[in-house]
């Protein structure tokens, strides 16, 4: 389904950057939350993604992915997520995170 068009103004006050996930642990009581903690360049946030039941703790450290920096945090089972990771699911379900071809610095704008 798609979405109502928005001004390029509103899309341009979306902050996308690539983060390199430094480190992931499983959520209590949920299959598929993983925190992670994510270097944005600038500093370190934290993520809480329901990815796990896609990727494995030890297939996501050190991936450098793409990253909303600048929304709003929000509580998810009691935990802070300060950033969103950025993925596209297919009409199956299947879930791949966004991500440079190329080896590029945690903290570059994507745009």
């Amino acid at each position: 389904m798609e979405k109502p068009k928005i001004p390029f103004t509103d899309f341009e006050k979306i902050d996308i950057r690539l983060g390199k996930i430094d480190e992931v642990e499983e959520v209590s009581g949920s299959k598929k939350l993983l925190k992670l903690r994510i270097d944005i360049g600038s500093g370190t946030k934290q993520s809480i993604a329901g990815v796990g039941e896609r990727y494995g703790i030890d297939e996501l450290r050190g991936k450098t992915v793409a990253v909303v920096t600048n929304l709003q945090p929000r509580k998810i089972l009691g935990l802070e997520s300060e950033v969103m990771l950025l993925a596209a699911f297919d009409e199956s379900g299947q879930l791949g995170l966004l991500r440079p071809d190329l080896d590029m610095s945690a903290g570059t704008k994507v745009g």
